[in-house]
């Protein structure tokens, strides 16, 4: 497994009004989720990233009032009519 580490001010935690244990796991899962909705990566990889099970990860997209489904109308069209 590999380590990343960030400087933060103490400021950063207090502005989420979040230890920094919680930060960094929010920072975790905002950026999943940001790549997710980007479409950079999967819904599994999301998840896997975010350190979330795939039910967990689907969860936080509700709470975060982030579709689950990625796919545009017309990509769901193309699907149906076999294009």
């Amino acid at each position: 497994m590999t380590t990343i580490s960030f400087d933060f001010e103490t400021s950063a935690f207090s502005a989420l009004r979040l230890a920094p244990n919680e930060f960094a796991r929010e920072m975790r899962v905002a950026a999943a989720v940001q790549w997710y909705v980007q479409g950079i990566v999967s819904q599994g990889k999301a998840a896997e990233l975010a350190g979330l099970t795939r039910a967990d990860f689907l969860d936080e997209l509700y709470r975060r009032k982030v579709p689950a489904c990625q796919v545009v109308p017309e990509e769901l069209a193309d699907e149906i009519h076999g294009v």
